[in-house]
């Protein structure tokens, strides 16, 4: 009971603490400093659902789990490393077995009875949002959907939410944003704190790796294979079309001169991803799949997090942001304003990318009203812009900056052209001036809100 009032007493602590949240830095970036090499896919099944994704540009990433009930970054805390998005805060914070003990507790106090998919879905469509990501399983190894592989999961009698007639979360995510027409995609951690044979609980975990000898034990690591390979079968095979697997954990690989050193004990952490792909595609026909910062034929399209590369990039890719500060939920998060996320959208367009913004759910189960609102007065934006942004590609000279207006360039299958003014201050006269320089005449101009890029059609200078 001293262990439940304790968590209570964290609970209330980190209602203050969010701000904490802004430490959460992003970890791809280390795994761009070395370049990473595309390798196209050669299925055509793979090829022909790419092509597809690639027009659709506009995508929701939702993260959630037990961890929103305290505010805190998802997953990290109970990683002992010395790193910022790793602090743990509060009563516990000095002891790291009495926090991990209590942040796995919070299965028990995990109840989101507003949980409503569909009133998502329908303002992820009104938004332009034309695909979905969800988190099964993070890094803490908590699965939102039903598995027999382990009781640490959202439909266990020890998770009240359990008892809820949506209690299979992820099923019921995935059938709501599929009614929408949406393509559906399954994010997964490959690394899982939470299995005996990733995190030995004979040992202390001494970072993010396997806290054993793999070549010492190669027993338990083809037991966490296993695990790994059955719960991806569920997912693949009852949970009807996935479109996307979105993997995490990019440590999870093997060890190669160019590979990331990530934790203070990186190791070689093969779990036969060329196997497990094939395998998974014979269940879904043409699945994405993405396995991020493992460079090789499974990262169909790569995924620079947080931020927009800053040129044009000869590959599929996506990039993936948050649509606050946080990744989870944080109570009295900043979000970014709706000027600055379609500006971010024309960008990633325009340099042969997808943008995955992601919203975080509370631990009610509901979203915060300004992450309903910004989906609103994007959705407005490319109701009446949207020619050009989907189904286009990046059209030369790509971007320019004239008399002090950035302009970027896109074309679509329909064959029209389109100059965009990211900050949207241009008027006639003086757009007609910047696009002769670019080789460009106006056709017409688009609609949009005052402050909000504007679009003009435009046709080749003759």
């Amino acid at each position: 009971m001293q262990t439940f009032a304790k968590a209570r007493q964290l609970k209330s602590y980190f209602k203050f603490s969010s701000v904490f949240l802004l430490l959460h830095l992003s970890l791809f970036a280390f795994a761009q400093e070395h370049p990473q090499q595309y390798f196209p896919p050669a299925d055509s099944l793979v090829i022909r659902k790419l092509e597809k994704w690639q027009d659709y540009k506009f995508g929701l990433l939702m993260h959630w789990g037990p961890y929103s009930q305290w505010g805190v970054v998802e997953s990290w805390s109970i990683c002992p490393e010395d790193e910022d998005w790793c602090r743990r805060r509060g009563p516990f914070a000095n002891d790291y077995f009495a926090y991990r003990k209590a942040y796995e507790q919070l299965q028990l106090t995990f109840n989101p009875t507003e949980f409503n998919p569909a009133q998502w879905a329908t303002a992820a469509r009104n938004g332009g949002m034309k695909y979905m990501v969800f988190t099964t399983k993070h890094h803490d190894g908590f699965c939102m959907f039903e598995t027999a592989t382990t009781d640490y999961k959202i439909t266990s009698p020890r998770t009240p939410f359990s008892k809820n007639a949506k209690a299979n979360i992820t099923k019921e995510v995935f059938d709501a944003f599929r009614n929408e027409g949406m393509m559906v995609g399954a994010y997964f951690s490959k690394p899982d704190w939470h299995s005996n044979d990733y995190w030995d609980k004979t040992w202390p975990p001494l970072d993010r790796n396997p806290n054993y000898d793999i070549n010492k034990y190669p027993d338990k690591w083809k037991r966490f294979m296993q695990h790994t390979y059955s719960q991806l079968g569920e997912l693949m095979d009852v949970y009807g079309r996935v479109d996307i697997l979105w993997l995490d954990g990019g440590w999870v690989q093997p060890m190669t001169e160019t590979s990331p050193r990530w934790g203070s004990r990186p190791m070689h952490q093969d779990i036969r991803m060329d196997s497990l792909a094939e395998i998974l595609r014979i269940k879904q026909p043409g699945l994405i799949v993405v396995d991020r910062a493992v460079e090789g034929p499974n990262q169909n399209y790569l995924t620079p997090e947080q931020h927009v590369p800053g040129k044009l990039l000869p590959y599929p890719w996506e990039t993936c942001m948050t649509m606050a500060t946080s990744w989870s939920y944080a109570p009295n998060d900043s979000y970014k304003s709706a000027q600055e996320l379609v500006r971010t959208l024309c960008t990633i367009v325009a340099r042969g990318g997808n943008l995955l913004l992601n919203v975080a759910p509370s631990p009610q189960g509901t979203w915060d009203s300004t992450a309903y609102a910004r989906l609103n007065e994007i959705g407005a934006w490319l109701l009446t812009n949207g020619e050009a942004i989907y189904d286009t590609r990046p059209l030369a000279p790509y971007e320019t900056n004239t008399h002090g207006t950035s302009w970027v360039f896109t074309q679509n299958k329909n064959g029209k052209r389109f100059a965009i003014d990211l900050d949207g201050k241009s008027y006639a006269q003086q757009a007609r001036s910047d696009l002769k320089a670019s080789g460009f005449t106006i056709k017409k101009e688009l609609k949009s809100a005052a402050g909000l890029p504007k679009v003009y059609q435009v046709d080749p200078a003759r």
